[in-house]
């Protein structure tokens, strides 16, 4: 080898073997130890002793441990949001604001249509009481004229029968019609708490409701009678008015110069005319004040009960249904011009004598959509139809899916609900067994077994309004003579009789203060923060920068992978040259020294016809021991001249 070529050898056998060009991964982790920045992996390697060397790699593996621990809490808490309050004193767009009165429809209008299912209940509750509901004049006339007449078969109670239960006997109730006890072949689930009891009474009331083959059957109890018949009577109720056009019952229902005696709006005098009429299936007319009319939203400058919306509301008790309402007022809600009023679900009670002050603190809110939270911005990513005709709210997704699965299980939309397109009203006549059918799926939906609750999300932005509500007698007891006599004299064309205090409701409506506070979600990290807070992590327990990790990555990934992969190619490749090699075949036997067939002396030699089947003579082969020189056997004459007789002749 050539002086060059020899020191050139000793240069590159003397220099350390790095990447993927070392033989094994042993000899690679030492490289990476003795020349990378991370001072734990350097001290494995130069530390002396055993002892050092195992501390060093506890150190080493603990702080490793700690960077992940840290930087997986750093990842999963990156998608949290921080909260910031703004405060902003301005002028305030006035909220609308839908007033309802309590009783739906005027008794005097509806009582044609409820006087079967009145006289049934009347008379449920005399079997159960042993009393008459009806005490005044009027409500004796008008079951006078009833066209119920005694003896008739019932009909609300054959379909929906009440129910007396012992609880001692859960198997047997007594029938409140005929007085009898039967055999209750049903499930009995029981409506009441099951955390708070108020009392131990023997008997639960309750009704009976079947599917259309009556052959499965459940009992509804609750534990007092009024709760019972009240639910009982509802039921037949919306039966009854599923079955009523639109139009009628508007006209049954309060108009709005009926219901407002008188309305003062930030000091300024209004009437029936600023308000709009909301049809609610379940409280009749109600009328919307500051709904958008003529794309105008009207606003506050001043807060206090002087700059805010009062109106002198007529109950006329004297109206009222007496099983399907019990208490005496009205029904108010604040909302956005473009919700939906859920008057009952939110709504505020307004009582009658008193005078109704409500305050107001407008809250707007802001969140943050996926992946921050389960939010919506808009009705897209719902898959739940809307059948409201307003902006989308948690309650709205929720009644629509609701109504959705009545339709889709029981044939029929639930009233008390706006009407999908396509669907009809449940009622007894096309549909029934739908009250079996709403009870079962409204239990359902309360145990979330409907999947409406993981469907329907909230929504990013909405409004708030804050109330704080107080009371005060009105009107007072020296007042009360004058300004009755002077309402009535305003509203004779409207009201037929002299106004009493039990019969009127005021309400005033205000900010409190023109404070609109303002709550807004915002990112709490950024890919910024994230990537500065893991380099500090890796400086403070492995010294480590952004060039170390990409060194650990090309070593423990690519160089790792990189010998791996070169040993298992020459694996591969030795077994298929292996594979690939021809079997080497046994060559023709070469004759060696005595082996040779021409040296091979048969004792008996063949005859002709021995000889004629013997193999033809193998070809001229190179024998593997050369024959021997058979000059060189002959003996040299020891003596000068030979005898006679041992003489050789002379080959011709």
């Amino acid at each position: 080898m050539a002086p060059g070529e020899k020191i050139k050898a000793k240069i590159k056998k003397n220099l350390p073997v790095t990447g993927p060009q070392a033989p094994n991964i042993k000899e690679l982790m030492q490289w990476y130890c003795l020349n990378t920045n991370t001072h734990g992996c350097r001290r494995i390697v130069v530390s002396r002793g055993r002892l050092r060397r195992l501390l060093w790699i506890l150190f080493t593996l603990t702080a490793v441990a700690l960077i992940f621990w840290q930087c997986a809490l750093l990842i999963s808490s990156f998608y949290t949001v921080s909260v910031s309050i703004k405060v902003h004193f301005q002028k305030l767009d006035f909220p609308a604001v839908t007033i309802c009165n309590i009783n739906p429809y005027k008794y005097s209008a509806v009582r044609h249509l409820l006087a079967d299912l009145e006289q049934e209940t009347r008379a449920a509750l005399k079997h159960l009481y042993g009393f008459s509901e009806i005490t005044s004049r009027k409500r004796r006339e008008a079951q006078s004229r009833s066209s119920v007449r005694k003896g008739t078969d019932p009909k609300f109670l054959n379909l929906a029968p009440l129910m007396a239960i012992e609880k001692g006997d859960m198997g047997k109730a007594r029938d409140f019609f005929t007085g009898r006890k039967r055999k209750v072949n049903a499930r009995i689930i029981h409506k009441a708490s099951d955390v708070m009891h108020i009392h131990n009474s023997k008997e639960v009331v309750g009704f009976q409701l079947c599917s259309n083959d009556t052959s499965d059957c459940a009992v509804y109890t609750f534990s007092s009678g009024v709760n019972a018949i009240q639910e009982w009577y509802k039921l037949h109720y919306m039966n009854i008015m599923a079955q009523v056009s639109q139009e009628k019952k508007i006209s049954m229902s309060y108009s709005a110069d009926e219901l407002l005696v008188t309305c003062f709006f930030d000091g300024v005098s209004c009437d029936a005319r600023n308000f709009t009429l909301f049809h609610h299936p379940m409280y009749g007319n109600c009328y919307t004040f500051n709904n958008r009319q003529n794309e105008t939203i009207l606003s506050t400058s001043m807060g206090g009960s002087e700059f805010g919306l009062q109106v002198i509301l007529y109950i006329n008790e004297e109206e009222y249904n007496p099983f399907l309402v019990s208490s005496t007022g009205a029904k108010v809600i604040v909302h956005r011009q473009d919700e939906y009023p859920f008057i009952e679900d939110m709504g505020t009670e307004i009582e009658t004598a008193m005078a109704t002050s409500i305050g107001m603190h407008l809250t707007e809110s802001f969140k943050l959509s996926d992946p921050y939270s389960r939010c919506t911005e808009d009705w897209s990513d719902v898959q739940i139809t809307n059948i409201y005709n307003a902006t989308y709210s948690l309650q709205i997704c929720l009644h629509s899916c609701f109504q959705a699965k009545m339709v889709e299980n029981c044939g029929c939309a639930q009233y008390s609900q706006p009407l999908p397109q396509g669907a009809d009203y449940c009622n007894y006549q096309q549909h029934p067994n739908w009250m079996y059918c709403y009870y079962q799926l409204h239990q359902a939906f309360v145990r979330e077994e409907l999947g409406c609750q993981s469907v329907c999300k909230e929504a990013c932005s909405f409004k708030e309004w804050t109330l704080t509500t107080s009371l005060a007698q009105w009107p007072s007891e020296v007042s009360e003579k004058w300004l009755l006599s002077v309402l009535t004299w305003d509203r004779s064309q409207q009201i037929k009789k002299k106004l009493n205090k039990t019969d009127l409701a005021k309400l005033l409506i205000f900010y409190k203060d023109l404070n609109q506070r303002s709550i807004m979600e915002n990112p709490a990290n950024s890919i910024e923060q994230l990537l500065s807070n893991i380099g500090g992590q890796l400086g403070l327990w492995m010294s480590c920068s952004v060039v170390c990790v990409i060194e650990i990555i090309e070593v423990f990934f690519i160089d790792s992978l990189s010998i791996i992969a070169r040993h298992q190619w020459h694996k591969a490749k030795g077994w298929w040259a292996r594979r690939r090699a021809p079997a080497c075949p046994e060559g023709p036997h070469i004759p060696q020294g005595r082996d040779n067939p021409g040296l091979n002396i048969d004792d008996d030699l063949p005859t002709f016809t021995s000889a004629l089947s013997l193999p033809p003579a193998p070809g001229p082969q190179v024998p593997g021991t050369p024959p021997p020189r058979y000059n060189t056997l002959r003996l040299e004459r020891a003596f000068s001249s030979q005898l006679t007789d041992t003489q050789v002749p002379a080959e011709s």
